[in-house]
This record gives C-alpha cells, sequence and structure tokens, in this order.
C-alpha cells in the first residue's frame, strides 16, 4: 500500500525553514521534534543533529535557568512565557557567524514558549526565538545620543564646563538641600580681570585660548563631586561649594586667585602684574540666615564689583541680605 504524504506538511516545513526566526519545538520528554534552518545556521548544530536529541544535551547551561523553567511551564501548565530582554539578553549560544562565535558574541535574543496540544492528546512545546541585535543596537546608539547630546545641553561650547543653564539647575539643588538639611552654601563669582583689554590687544582667539586655561585649571581645583564651576557669562565663571561656610568659602577664594595668577598668562595691560588676574567675590547662605537664590547671587555679584573696584585680583566677601 503506498503511503501518500500530506503536501500540507511540506509546506509547513518550507515556511519554518523560511522564517528569520528560531523555531524548536520539544515532545513532553523534551525531545527535539522541530529544529528549522534559522536555528542549524546559528546554533551552528546541523538538523540532522538536533532532531530526537534531548533539550538540555543540547543546550547544557541552560538547565535551571529562566528558559528551563519557561519549559517546564509550558509542558506541565499550559503557561506561555514571553522572557524579559533586560533579564535575559541572549540566553541561547547563538551567534552570527563563525567569527563571532570564536569570540562569544552572541545575537540579542527575545525568546517566547508556548505551549502546544497535539491531535493525540501529548503537550509539545513551541520555542520562538527572535534576533533582537539591531533594536538593541538602536537602543543603545539612541541613550548614546541622548547622553551626548544632554552633555552638550548642560556644558560650554568653549571651555568644555559646565554653562548656565547647568549651573541654574545645580544652584537650584543645592539651594533646596542646603535649606533641607540646615547645611551653609558658598556661592564666588570669579571674573577674569581687564578681559577686554585682553581680546583688544591680542585678539579674540587668544582670548578664546585664555577662557580655557583659566576654566581647566580653577575647575581643576575641585575634589568634590556636588561642587560646580560654570561659566557665567563671557569672562565670568560662578563656583557652588555645598557644605561651606564663609570663612572656607572665602579660603577656597583666595586660593583660586593665587593659581590664576601662577597660569603666568602674560597681559601687556593686566595691571602691575603682567600677568591675567581674576577677582571673586564670595557669598555665603549660612544656617541663620536662610536667604533665597537670587539674595545669594546679588551679594556674590556685589563682593565681586567691590573687589574690583578696590584694585582687581582680590577677593572680596559679602553677607547676603
Amino acid at each position: 500500500m503506498t503511503t501518500v504524504r500530506d503536501p500540507s506538511l511540506d509546506l509547513l516545513h518550507s515556511v519554518l525553514n523560511a522564517v528569520t526566526l528560531g523555531a524548536v519545538v520539544l515532545d513532553h520528554d523534551r525531545r527535539v521534534v522541530l529544529w528549522n534552518d534559522w536555528m542549524s545556521d546559528h546554533a551552528q548544530i546541523p538538523q540532522q543533529q538536533a532532531l530526537g536529541a534531548d533539550f538540555l544535551a543540547l543546550f547544557p547551561a541552560l538547565r535551571g535557568s529562566r528558559v528551563d523553567a519557561a519549559i517546564d511551564q509550558a509542558l506541565r501548565h499550559h503557561f506561555p512565557s514571553l522572557l524579559s530582554q533586560s533579564l535575559n539578553k541572549a540566553p541561547f549560544p547563538l551567534y552570527a557567524n563563525a567569527a563571532a562565535a570564536r569570540l562569544d558574541e552572541r545575537l540579542q535574543q527575545a525568546v517566547a514558549v508556548t505551549a502546544v496540544d497535539v491531535a493525540d492528546g501529548g503537550r509539545h512545546c513551541l520555542i520562538q526565538i527572535t534576533d533582537v541585535s539591531i533594536a538593541v543596537g538602536r537602543e543603545k546608539l539612541l541613550r548614546e545620543q541622548t547622553l551626548v547630546l544632554r552633555s552638550q545641553t548642560f556644558a560650554d561650547g568653549l571651555t568644555g564646563i559646565a554653562n548656565r543653564r547647568h549651573f541654574d539647575v545645580a544652584i537650584e539643588r543645592e539651594h533646596r538641600r542646603a535649606r533641607r538639611h540646615g547645611t551653609p552654601l558658598s556661592l564666588l563669582m570669579i571674573d577674569i580681570d581687564h578681559f577686554k583689554a585682553y581680546n583688544d590687544h591680542y585678539g579674540h582667539q587668544k582670548g578664546d585660548q585664555c577662557l580655557i586655561q583659566v576654566a581647566a585649571a580653577l575647575s581643576g581645583m575641585l575634589k568634590r563631586s556636588a561642587d560646580l564651576m560654570a561659566r557665567y557669562g563671557g569672562e565670568e565663571f560662578a563656583m557652588i561649594l555645598p557644605d561651606t561656610d564663609t570663612a572656607q568659602a572665602t579660603q577656597m577664594a583666595e586660593t583660586i586667585r593665587a593659581r590664576a595668577e601662577a597660569l603666568a598668562i602674560v597681559h601687556a595691560h593686566g595691571g602691575n602684574s603682567g600677568v591675567v588676574t581674576v577677582s571673586i567675590g564670595v557669598a555665603t547662605r549660612s544656617v541663620a540666615s536662610a536667604v533665597n537664590i537670587d539674595t545669594l547671587i546679588g551679594a556674590a555679584d556685589r563682593a565681586l564689583y567691590r573687589a574690583k573696584k578696590n584694585g582687581r585680583n582680590r577677593v572680596e566677601a559679602q553677607t547676603p541680605g
């Protein structure tokens, strides 16, 4: 008697081999009864080797894994599972090519496990594996681009230090924290002396180099993560010093003033020193005097103005209020 092969089975076999995802079917004993070409290509296990094999013999590292548990849930309780990509990025040893396999660079995977009931009453399990490497790579690139854009949004384009927008966000945050914890908050306003004369004499390119050099030197003096130096505008900088009282802030300002002078950037019209110098205004929000941000900035500005008026290359402090 001649057995007639059902053409629909050939069609099903062709479809499963044509799809661009892995398809594996296990019987109730966890033996492989279906293994498509995609799996052969990316697992580097030929179909003839996979068919009839115990699933965990093919993938011993998956014993006790989330995939193993999902298969058990499907075969025992008919529960479907969709494995979280964040927790199970590449459970199967699947590779784009032989070179990637040698480097153990696995495909990023989305895995779905589904129970399948067959006509004779037996229960099988379908495992579908989708390569999401491109989507994951695109997401990673977008995250990196977002971080770059965010850093550019909060960084000064010339000096690379924090910009005015970053300063506004930081001073608001530190002011709230100081108010909440009852701690002092100091602000330094720093201005390069005779900078217009420097630009007029040496040119704007040299002026930009001067700003970059001063910003790098002074911001490099900050040791605490909460401290921040920002370009406030033009040749003016602002430095936020949380948990710093007036005496400490004034001492820090004097150290900064001396550091700027020690850079020895020649300035023919810079006054008696002959080099680029800075003037600094200091203001502190003390625990006893709970002033607002505008008042703190205003006090630091007035102190800076007084430092300029009193001869430049000096530090002056102003009590807010």
